[in-house]
């Protein structure tokens, strides 16, 4: 196993979401444009997001994927037109980093859910990934922490 994997406790987040379906080779275009409206809306509100930006995969199904894009925020906070009210999930939640370009993270995922097996925890069936780098950083240094809530 190339990933170090690890449980972390932490209470719920309040955040601001986007929840919608797309095909995994639309998700750059989508992502830059969900995350710019979520921030026009904070700067609207006078809020700065209370972390760093994060996706919530429902499904694997690479052309329809059921996906959630947002930003943790310091308080709950009153949705508009497609952005909701949401939550970054709080408990035991099974974590590890993948170093490098997006489309190679699934290393990451298969050495999280075989270690998750191995220490006999069950996950919500929901993947989260948490982006560490703005997009200007080289793909082979980009840092994205994928997090697996816990049963």
């Amino acid at each position: 196993m190339s990933h170090n994997c690890e449980i972390k406790e932490q209470p719920a987040q309040p955040a601001l979401i986007v929840r919608t379906h797309a095909a995994v080779q639309d998700l750059p275009q989508l992502f830059g444009k969900t995350y710019g409206d979520i921030m026009q809306y904070m700067t609207e509100l006078g809020e700065q997001p209370a972390g760093m930006p994060f996706a919530a995969y429902y499904n694997m199904d690479m052309q329809n994927l059921d996906i959630e894009i947002g930003f943790p925020v310091a308080r709950k906070l009153a949705g508009k037109g497609n952005i909701q009210a949401g939550e970054f999930p709080g408990g035991k939640l099974a974590t590890t980093l993948h170093i490098g370009p997006y489309d190679q993270c699934g290393a990451a995922y298969n050495d999280l859910s075989n270690w998750i097996k191995e220490h006999g925890y069950e996950p919500t069936g929901i993947a989260y990934e948490v982006y560490m780098d703005g997009p200007d950083t080289p793909p082979q240094k980009i840092r994205t922490q994928i997090i697996y809530p816990l049963k």
